[in-house]
Order: C-alpha cells, then sequence, then structure tokens
C-alpha cells in the first residue's frame, strides 16, 4: 500500500502541512543582506618616505591607479581611483559610452552614484544602478582591477 493513495487525504494534509511549516522556518532562517563597511588596506607604494625608511604610517602617500578597459554591451568602461592614506577618495570614470543622447542620459545619472557608492563601500562591493546595469558592471570590474593593482 502507498502512503499517499486517494483514501488517506488527512495523510496527506498532514504531509503538506508539514512540508509548509518547513520551507517557512528555513525561509525565515535565512539572514538578510547587510553591506559591512570594509576598510581598504593598502600597502606604501614603493619609494615613499615610509618605504625608504622615514617616519610616519607605513601607508601614507596617494596613488593614482587606472583599472582596466572593461567592454560591455553598449562600449567601453574604465575608472581610475586615487588612494591617500590607504583609503579611497576619489573615483573618476575615465571612458564610458557616450556614442548617443540615450547613453549620456543614462551615464549623466549612473555615473555620479557608482562614484559615491565607490567611495562609501570603499571598496567595488556596489549595488548596480537600475537602468545602468551593463555600465555598473563595467564600472565595478574595471573598480576591482584598479584596487587590485593598488594592492601589488
Amino acid at each position: 500500500m502507498h502512503a499517499l493513495k486517494k483514501n488517506r487525504p488527512l495523510r496527506r494534509i498532514v504531509l503538506a502541512s508539514a512540508a509548509t511549516v518547513c520551507g517557512t522556518v528555513m525561509l525565515l532562517s535565512l539572514k538578510p543582506h547587510t553591506s559591512a563597511q570594509a576598510t581598504l588596506v593598502l600597502p606604501a607604494p614603493a619609494g615613499s618616505a615610509s618605504a625608504a625608511g622615514g617616519s610616519g604610517s607605513a601607508t601614507t602617500g596617494t596613488r593614482t591607479v587606472t583599472g582596466d578597459t572593461v567592454q560591455t554591451r553598449w562600449g567601453p568602461v574604465q575608472v581610475r581611483i586615487t588612494i591617500k592614506d590607504s583609503r579611497l577618495t576619489e573615483v573618476t570614470a575615465v571612458t564610458y559610452p557616450t556614442d548617443n543622447p540615450r547613453d549620456q542620459e543614462i551615464n549623466s545619472y549612473a555615473l555620479p552614484r557608482l562614484r559615491s557608492e565607490a567611495l562609501q563601500a570603499q571598496s567595488a562591493d556596489i549595488d548596480t544602478v537600475s537602468g545602468a546595469t551593463y555600465t555598473s558592471d563595467g564600472y565595478r570590474q574595471s573598480l576591482q582591477s584598479a584596487l587590485d593593482s593598488a594592492r601589488s
């Protein structure tokens, strides 16, 4: 005899209810995404005062690094970062799609938001700007490559 035969509807109801309760408990036990504020720690550039044995902390100085050019569906995206005292102080979009008025419109609101989020997060772990998905992905990848280059 099969456990879920039609002549035992109560057993099916109990099993369906138990599965629903288990699924609900599992969903409620998931933790929501929280944005951790990570601090970017970079080594001092070679030739700086601290690397040459001078006074000061080991991570002083200003470095400017340009990330890789990332080809997106609508055109290339590339960013340049400035790091001062181990903190990301500036992110500039060097190359981005500008071929038509729509690209210009999208990037006029997307790039400032991406810059703001990168400076706040101090990393490439930033959200995608709605309506500028390809630019956001390219920006994030180029930013990550610049951060990786700055660490080495």
